[in-house]
């Protein structure tokens, strides 16, 4: 029995649900979003969303969890949104942008430019004495992670000196290094 799908979406004020056939869309003052889904059935009613399954079978247990939580990222992102941060921890390392265009020094010969996509907004804080940071924010979660592990990916935390673009809050596991 799933327990995260039997948990009903309550729809916050100003946000629209429409379910047709197999498509779900979500508005609200963020922006919108659609989604496909299938093996489960969604009923708006009452101001929340219900999901529920046709049978018990594995299939149909794991869409019924999953489904429950798009929905409820899909109504979240469109009422407040979702943000990520991202801090550069090295020498050396900056990050500017000029509009949808960010622009990474991270250690290489040339700096790293990467066209964000334009649902996302992008903002860099870079302050004396502390490491540049990254922040991204948009209605749509899946989007934020996917352009937040992609700018993460051109330079991994390591785990001797700690250098690398990591999550802002994220515990790294420290290595002792050589010993004399």
């Amino acid at each position: 029995m799933s327990r995260i799908g039997n948990n009903p979406i309550t729809i916050p004020e100003g946000v629209t649900v429409e379910v047709n056939e197999n498509v779900v869309t979500v508005k609200g003052n963020m922006g919108e979003l659609t989604q496909e889904f299938s093996g489960v059935a969604i009923k708006v009613e009452d101001g929340a969303i219900h999901v529920a399954r046709p049978s018990d079978s594995k299939e149909h247990k794991a869409k019924h969890g999953l489904y429950r939580s798009l929905m409820n990222n899909m109504v979240e992102g469109v009422s407040k949104g979702w943000s990520k941060e991202l801090e550069l921890v090295g020498v050396g390392y900056r990050a500017s942008n000029q509009g949808q265009k960010l622009d990474l020094a991270l250690g290489f010969s040339h700096n790293i430019v990467m066209n964000i996509a334009p649902e996302v907004k992008i903002e860099t804080i870079s302050e004396k004495g502390k490491n540049p940071i990254i922040k991204l924010t948009s209605h749509d979660k899946q989007l934020v992670g996917q352009v937040a592990a992609k700018i993460r990916a051109f330079r991994k935390p390591e785990p001797y000196k700690g250098k690398g673009i990591k999550f802002v809050g994220e515990q790294l596991r420290r290595k002792a290094g050589k010993s004399a």
